[in-house]
């Protein structure tokens, strides 16, 4: 059984989806349609040296998106899934390759998203923390231990999870992650608190422009992080998409899951290899490679 996963926000780099760009008219297409969607030509930014205007939200997340969208596209028969997944923004990559999501709809989802994320950030400051080699349930009882919200945000793998809260909040909790044995618990350079209840405006703002998209049954299950389950039922996905932002991303369940249910092989569509390296931690003997063009 072959899983194909999609990443999220943190795969970006300059240059990235030109080789895609160049070795296809369908790409072509696609990427001057979302230049069209967007309002902006998103390309320029994509395939130029600018690392920090990548960096912006609102270029971050459809850049990735666009890249791990239309690399499926091309990749022509050489994408065959059994099942997919994203992780965070990735969810919406991997709803439009499995048919779920139009690549239109998906686009503007994906930008009103990093909008309503920027917006948020800006609304309530906060920040996320990498804790590492500390078991997930100790984690989860010293955030529930901290006056002020920190919770746990992005379950990565066994040893890795994200916090994301309150500026206090986290520094808080980073101090005593470390008296409770963390190896390391190391504050990220991002501008908010992602997948924790501060994301509760921008989630808001969201629901109503995913309640208003057209969602199909996808053509294969579609693990989702709120769940960790293969989800076939397209209400069901759209509730889910919903709870996302401030939801933990349950990436360990969900690969654990994918393997229980059967999936031996995992290819990465999209910027990058985190995910890989995810995999390969949860479980060794998985088979990992990243997608090429077809």
């Amino acid at each position: 059984m072959k899983a194909f996963l999609f990443p999220g926000q943190g795969a970006q780099f300059p240059g990235m989806g030109k080789d895609i760009y160049e070795a296809s008219q369908e790409a072509k297409t696609l990427f001057h349609q979302a230049n069209e969607i967007l309002g902006f030509n998103i390309t320029d930014i994509m395939f130029g040296e600018d690392a920090e205007a990548l960096k912006q939200t609102q270029v971050t997340q459809p850049a990735i998106f666009l890249h791990s969208v239309i690399l499926s596209s091309v990749m022509g028969k050489l994408f065959n899934p059994d099942c997919v997944a994203g992780h965070s923004l990735g969810e919406f990559s991997a709803l439009v390759a499995a048919k779920a999501l139009s690549f239109e709809n998906g686009l503007k989802l994906v930008h009103q998203r990093a909008l309503a994320m920027q917006d948020a950030c800006d609304e309530v400051p906060g920040t996320m923390a990498a804790v590492l080699g500390l078991e997930d349930h100790i984690i989860e009882e010293v955030c529930a231990s901290i006056s002020g919200i920190v919770v746990a945000a992005n379950y990565n793998c066994p040893g890795q999870l994200v916090i994301s809260g309150e500026k206090e909040a986290i520094a808080l909790a980073c101090e005593a992650m470390k008296e409770a044995g963390a190896k390391r618990a190391l504050p990220l350079p991002v501008g908010g608190a992602f997948h924790s209840p501060l994301m509760e405006p921008a989630k808001t703002k969201l629901a109503a422009a995913i309640e208003n998209t057209s969602i199909q049954n996808p053509i294969c299950p579609v693990y989702q992080n709120v769940v960790a389950i293969g989800i076939t039922d397209a209400a069901t996905i759209k509730t889910n998409l919903i709870a996302q932002l401030t939801a933990p991303v349950r990436w360990t369940q969900s690969v654990q899951q994918m393997l229980s249910d059967g999936a031996s092989s995992f290819v990465e569509v999209g910027p990058g290899k985190v995910l890989q390296g995810l995999v390969k931690k949860i479980d060794r003997s998985a088979e990992t490679s990243s997608g090429t063009i077809g």
